[in-house]
């Protein structure tokens, strides 16, 4: 089955905990503490798997977590880092945030490598709060937690030469004779399911043909196999058209022509801008000549005819073909500005339902939760300490936060005291 979008979620690795933890043996008087750090989770990283043309492994596994880091333990031993989940895709797979459709990787050289998620931090035992002033601190830090990330997966074929044409009309039959693909080949439509590439040695040269599925009237619109089709002639350098002269299915080789770049256009402009080879194929079933020079006439350009059975013709068009592409850039990946975004930890928002009760959240509370424990004293203080110093305290009383009324943040709820 080939499959070419689909849509994921995937989770990085929570952080283990750092522990509370002081040193005890016998004879030895006030150990002192030694609890060790959490291990970092592990990532979600994206690497090509040459041997794969689609993304039909993800139809049915869908979530995707990496191994969550281990909790510290005493005798300042450090918890184990969780193992990165690596996720294989087809080259040429473009990975987009399914929330934003924001294009954050293209998997197009076959070394690409691509960190989608990095683990959540280790926390910090208490051995780390150490000071000469708190010689033994009863707590620690939890570690950092991930969350869930939906993702869609998009794979687009990375050739030079793209055939485009009708279903039928003859792009297996040319990439078979002309590169030693096997596409399938029978006299029906829709033969070719999916995109099969060959790669062309011609003289000295060398470039990768794509047979791409057939293109009927409507695709852009998502007919037949619509954009199942048009996605993957995207990143191709050079178009070959291939047009079925005999018109022994009853079409007109010259309306196929005008639909064929109809749709390409309404798909996308830069297509329809691309360079392009058209061919006349099955010559070798038309009587009278002057009917391809009728065909020439009207699209007002040279056409390469040819017979991909009889292998007729096959010289031309690959000179051409090898003089257009040496006139050509090189495919480039998709150009991607991403701006890092530092996580402004903050940053908070007041939550309230009107009668009493207020709610704070944002990357502040996530940092104060890994942070606070409320049992120890120290920790108690520097939890009340950080609502006034990032002006919690202040915007709950902008909201209309009276003494006496209930304050959540994350699990901890209080009653709010001036």
């Amino acid at each position: 089955m080939f499959l070419d979008i689909a849509s994921i979620f995937i989770k990085a690795g929570d952080g283990g905990d750092g522990i509370v933890s002081f040193h005890t043996e016998k004879y030895v008087d006030m150990g002192g503490p030694d609890g060790g750090d959490g291990g970092n989770g592990g990532s979600i990283i994206f690497v090509v798997d040459e041997g794969s043309s689609t993304l039909v492994d993800f139809q049915y596994a869908k979530h995707f977590r990496a191994e969550n880091g281990a909790n510290g333990a005493s005798k300042n031993c450090r918890g184990k880092n969780g193992k990165d989940l690596i996720i294989k895709v087809p080259r040429g797979t473009i990975i987009r945030d399914k929330t934003s459709g924001e294009i954050i990787a293209d998997m197009f050289y076959k070394d690409s490598r691509f960190v989608a998620q990095a683990g959540g931090l280790g926390g910090k035992g208490n051995a780390r709060f150490a000071t000469p002033q708190r010689k033994a601190p009863k707590f620690s830090q939890k570690g950092e937690k991930t969350v869930e990330i939906p993702l869609t997966l998009e794979l687009k074929t990375i050739a030079d030469v793209g055939l485009v044409g009708f279903p039928n009309v003859g792009k297996s039959t040319l990439l078979s004779v002309v590169s030693a693909a096997k596409p399938k080949i029978a006299n029906y439509h829709f033969t070719t399911l999916s995109p099969i590439l060959g790669v062309v040695k011609h003289y000295d040269k060398s470039f990768v043909m794509a047979d791409i599925p057939g293109l009927i009237e409507g695709a852009s619109e998502g007919a037949g196999l619509g954009h199942s089709f048009l996605r993957h002639v995207e990143r191709v350098r050079l178009i070959v058209h291939v047009v079925d002269i005999s018109g022994c299915e009853g079409r007109d080789p010259y309306e196929d022509y005008q639909i064929i770049n109809r749709e390409l256009k309404k798909y996308s402009k830069s297509l329809s801008e691309l360079p392009q080879i058209v061919c006349a194929n099955k010559c070798d079933l038309v009587e009278d000549e002057k009917q391809i020079d009728e065909f020439e006439r009207k699209i007002g350009k040279k056409v390469f005819r040819l017979s991909a059975v009889a292998h007729k013709g096959l010289e031309d068009l690959l000179n051409e073909i090898s003089k257009e592409l040496d006139l050509l850039p090189e495919i480039e990946p998709v150009h991607i500005e991403r701006v890092a975004k530092q996580k402004d930890y903050s940053s908070f928002e007041i939550v309230t339902d009107g009668e009493g009760f207020f709610e704070v959240v944002g990357p502040l509370v996530d940092s104060l939760v890994r942070n606070v424990v409320l049992s120890d004293f120290e920790s108690n203080r520097y939890f009340q300490k950080q609502l006034q110093e990032k002006g919690v305290i202040q915007a709950l009383k902008d909201e209309g936060c009276e003494e006496g009324d209930t304050v959540r943040i994350s699990d901890i709820e209080f009653d709010f005291v001036e």
